[in-house]
């Protein structure tokens, strides 16, 4: 973006149910690759400005609030320490995931990286000077997330997944 250039405004249709819908097809077909191959196929996202500079990615399991469903999804990471963090974009989206009202319900979970399964985890949100310090190394991870927000005007969620 240049000096004087305007920001780039969401695409169009990004919240479409044919959209959603594909990202549902796509997010199962990753965890299933992800889940057979034991993280080999599937544990770098390599999409948008990771098509460049591929992006780990793990599986995350969160019980739905409602339903008492456990559901997996896929999500790229940062590691921090023993800590991993993730990001509630939803690409911009106005409204935040799922998966992220889900942990705040039970932020008990489990993870699953490549070459390792069942990792317990413990959810919590990142805010103030924490987020802040983290919100660069997410961008320099995937410069996506600086776009993302730049399209909605929540903020985005991070979440921080502890060991257990």
């Amino acid at each position: 973006m240049g000096r004087f250039s305007l920001p780039e405004q969401a695409p169009q249709g990004l919240d479409s149910p044919v959209t959603n819908r594909v990202i549902k097809v796509m997010a199962r077909l990753q965890v299933r690759v992800f889940t057979l191959t034991n993280g080999r196929v599937g544990s770098k996202w390599r999409v948008g400005a990771g098509f460049r500079k591929p992006v780990p990615t793990l599986l995350l399991e969160h019980r739905g609030r409602k339903s008492g469903r456990l559901f997996t999804t896929p999500l790229l990471f940062l590691e921090d320490g023993t800590d991993l963090v993730i990001v509630a974009s939803q690409g911009g989206l106005p409204k935040n995931p799922q998966w992220y009202h889900n942990l705040l319900a039970d932020p008990a979970t489990r993870v699953h990286l490549r070459g390792r399964r069942d990792v317990a985890v413990v959810a919590r949100e990142a805010t103030g000077p924490e987020r802040d310090a983290l919100w660069p190394r997410l961008v320099e991870l995937y410069a996506d997330f600086a776009k993302y927000a730049s399209w909605t005007d929540r903020d985005i969620p991070v979440v921080i997944l502890a060991p257990s």
